[in-house]
């Protein structure tokens, strides 16, 4: 079986269907929700989805398949929303074990075989530059997926419709947005809570997750305020898809000059330089909408640093090069500036020993829902 993941629409899915006759076909529904960063294909059902809305079982499908195509429109040098959706609804298609590849840290595989990928990204005028940062971004998802780059292709296509139109937003305002859908339980809150102590002014904080079934009404938010926080996980070596999906509604608001964007983003895996992808692309998209990039933080073994952040002492222990980026970026923030992004990894705390830690833990929340090691070993392939 070969699968076959597209955002096509219908005029353009008509003009190459015939061509993938027989193929497993995933295209956009209109169904799909995002992933929530629950960690329920790990802990709850191994291997699958928690969310049943017809993608639930891509980790399954992946493993069946002889190979694997995907066609994208590019976006901010990466996946649009719905195609980097799929691909963070198929996590489970690794293991929550963590391992050691290339010097850096990355998920165990689940399956046995490196799968074979082939990437077709369309776009209107892609740059050598842009090529080349969607090859590393590529690289940086088959290394923790266990896939193997078949080939990259680009298209040419007709360029997607934006507002040209400039506006003025509010100054002085500062909204703080937290973009994990785990809302106020996710690690990504207690660091975005913490900065905001740095914060002076008129400052705001806000929860993606409330506003997913409003999101006009947060997109009038974001537009009128002057500095804009993004506090982010990352997924799958990127941007989460329900925020790729905010950022394609803000940039057909129009070009705001006025607008300045800083970043905050943080993950499981203990090198904070795995994020310089996701960094990539908020830049990308500063330039496509005229915000200006104040600049980002990026935090390593978010997993154990997000609740450090909370202590009163964390400015001291392993959390302290968090502590001094926050600082520096809070004084970009305050003055409307900018600064070089910033890359804070553990203090005085071993790699061996956070990884060994992280591995241990993922038993307690089996034994929790009443599974056991063997369970979350499962592949989906042998059902």
């Amino acid at each position: 079986m070969k699968l076959l993941i597209h955002d096509l629409n219908d005029e353009e899915w008509e003009k190459v269907s015939a061509d993938h006759s027989g193929w497993k076909i995933i295209s956009d529904n209109g169904k799909i929700h995002p992933c929530t960063g629950c960690f329920g294909c790990w802990i709850k059902t191994p291997g699958k989805c928690v969310i049943k809305d017809g993608f639930d079982n891509m980790g399954a499908l992946i493993s069946k398949a002889d190979e694997v195509m995907v066609i994208s429109r590019y976006t901010y040098g990466g996946f649009s929303s719905f195609i980097k959706n799929v691909f963070d609804r198929s996590i489970g298609w690794v293991l929550p074990y963590f391992e050691i590849i290339n010097g850096e840290m990355h998920h165990k595989s689940r399956y046995p075989e490196d799968k074979p990928f082939t990437f077709i990204f369309r776009g209107s005028g892609l740059t050598d530059d842009d090529k080349a940062q969607i090859e590393k971004y590529i690289k940086a998802v088959c290394l923790n997926l266990h896939g193997i780059i078949k080939d990259i292709r680009f298209e040419e296509c007709a360029p997607a419709e934006n507002n040209s139109a400039a506006y003025k937003c509010e100054q002085g305002s500062t909204v703080l947005l937290n973009c994990s859908l785990r809302g106020k339980n996710a690690n990504t809150k207690m660091i975005l809570d913490r900065f905001e102590s740095y914060i002076d002014g008129t400052k705001q904080s806000i929860d993606l997750v409330s506003y997913l079934n409003k999101q006009d009404e947060l997109v009038d938010i974001l537009a009128n305020s002057e500095k804009l926080v993004l506090g982010m996980p990352l997924y799958v070596d990127g941007i989460p898809s329900a925020v790729l999906r905010l950022m394609e509604k803000l940039e057909t608001r129009g070009r705001c000059a006025d607008k300045r964007v800083y970043v905050i983003a943080n993950m499981g895996f203990y090198e904070s330089r795995q994020i310089s992808n996701l960094m990539g692309m908020m830049k990308k998209w500063c330039d496509n909408c005229g915000y200006v990039y104040g600049g980002g933080l990026a935090v390593g073994a978010g997993e154990m640093l997000g609740k450090m952040v909370i202590s009163a002492s964390f400015e001291k222990g392993p959390a302290k090069n968090v502590a001094i980026g926050m600082q520096k970026l809070s004084k970009a923030v305050n003055s409307s500036g900018t600064e070089k992004d910033i890359y804070a990894d553990v203090s005085g705390f071993p790699r061996k020993l956070y990884m060994m830690s992280a591995n241990m833990s993922w038993l307690a929340y089996l034994r929790k829902n009443g599974l056991k090691k063997k369970d979350l070993l499962r592949r989906c392939d042998q059902e």
